[in-house]
C-alpha cells in the first residue's frame, strides 16, 4: 500500500516536518534507514542512481551520498549522526551541495501505531532562506518518490 506523505513548512520559520506511515514494523523501517545496502535501494527519486554512498549509522558516525540528476547535475548530501537509538530515533546533521555551509539538523522518530510505523522527521535549518532552498531543490518530489520506493522494499 502506498501511504501519503505530509510535508509541512510554515511560512516564516526555518522548519520542515515530514510525516509518513509505513506498513511495516519500526525495526524494518529503521534498518532501511541505517543499512547501506537497503538505504541505497530507496533513497531519492526514481530514475536517479546513487554514484557513491557511505553510511556509518551509529552515534558519532558519518554519512554521505551522491547521485546524478537530469543531464550531468550532481546532488550530494553529507552529515554526522549525533544520536542513533535502534528502532526509535535518529538525530543527524545534513548539508546539501547546492546550499554549502547551510547545515541543518534532522530528528527522525519512529513509533509503532496500530501495527504500522509512523515516521516523523523534523528538520531545522539555519534560516528560512536555507529551508526554502531545500524545498526549491525538488525535496518534496525526492521525498515522495523515495518513500514510495521504501514502501516497495518493505513489502
Amino acid at each position: 500500500m502506498n501511504n501519503p506523505t505530509t510535508i509541512n513548512a510554515a511560512p516564516g520559520v526555518p522548519f520542515i516536518e515530514i510525516v509518513r506511515e509505513f506498513d511495516a514494523p519500526a525495526s524494518a523501517v529503521f534498518r532501511a534507514h541505517t543499512d547501506p545496502e537497503l538505504f541505497r535501494q530507496w533513497i531519492g527519486p526514481r530514475g536517479m542512481q546513487i554514484d557513491s554512498l557511505e553510511l556509518d549509522a551509529r552515534t558519532g558516525g558519518g554519512w554521505k551520498y551522491a547521485f546524478r540528476g537530469g543531464g550531468d547535475m550532481q546532488f550530494s548530501f553529507r552529515g554526522v549522526f549525533h544520536t542513533v537509538e535502534p528502532d526509535t530515533l535518529i538525530i543527524q546533521t545534513v548539508e546539501f551541495n547546492m546550499a554549502p555551509a547551510q547545515v541543518g539538523l534532522t530528528t527522525t522518530v519512529l513509533a509503532e501505531v496500530d501495527g504500522r510505523t509512523r515516521l516523523t522527521s523534523r528538520e531545522i535549518y539555519p534560516s528560512v532562506e536555507a529551508r526554502d532552498a531545500a524545498l526549491a531543490s525538488g525535496m518534496e518530489h525526492g521525498v515522495n518518490e523515495g518513500y514510495e520506493k521504501l514502501d516497495e522494499l518493505l513489502a
